[in-house]
């Protein structure tokens, strides 16, 4: 018997780099099992090219992206999401459209690579450290067992994945965060 699909909007302001990184990931990872976009509030006209560069460097589809307004999901006739994801802080603190289905909503907070000043090479190696700590992020995810889990569960695993290494924002506390 075949699953659910799930559909997940991964939102950041420009929907140039963060975002676009998170879609390729689970575009990929998360094939038969999820349906991946990806939006943003004020949309770049392009998409960075280093995003492409280390999608492609780590074995992931190039093609197909494009920076778009997230008000395109929130459209008559647009998919109805199941999780709403945000993975830059400029983003999360911005009022969002209205998500049709009550979708679960976290915040997974990546430092945004493109801010990097620099080098060439530190401006790659920024887009590296987004693109694994949205992997790790996105390999919890994919694993949990949503068909079991309520929705209360789901939203506290989807926060607390926000929370693991290289999110942007460190726990109150101090202490560690866990994988769940």
């Amino acid at each position: 018997m075949i699953g659910r699909t799930y559909n997940v909007p991964f939102l950041c302001t420009g929907n140039s780099a963060q975002s676009i990184l998170a879609e390729g990931i689970l575009r990929k990872d998360g094939k038969g099992r999820f349906r991946a976009y990806s939006a943003g509030s004020q949309p770049k006209s392009t998409v960075n090219p280093l995003a492409l560069k280390v999608l492609g460097d780590h074995g992931y589809p190039t093609d197909g992206y494009r920076s778009k307004s997230w008000d395109e999901f929130a459209a008559p006739g647009a998919p109805v999401m199941d999780f709403v994801l945000t993975v830059c802080d400029s983003a999360a603190g911005e009022a969002c459209p209205v998500w049709p289905g009550h979708p679960s909503i976290a915040h997974w907070g990546i430092d945004d690579p493109a801010a990097v000043e620099g080098s060439d090479a530190d401006k790659e190696q920024a887009f590296v450290r987004a693109f694994q700590f949205l992997k790790d992020r996105i390999g919890t995810f994919v694993q949990l067992p949503l068909a079991t889990l309520d929705r209360f569960t789901i939203g506290t695993r989807l926060q607390a994945i926000g929370h693991v290494q290289g999110a942007s924002i460190v726990p109150a506390s101090g202490a560690a965060p866990h994988h769940t």
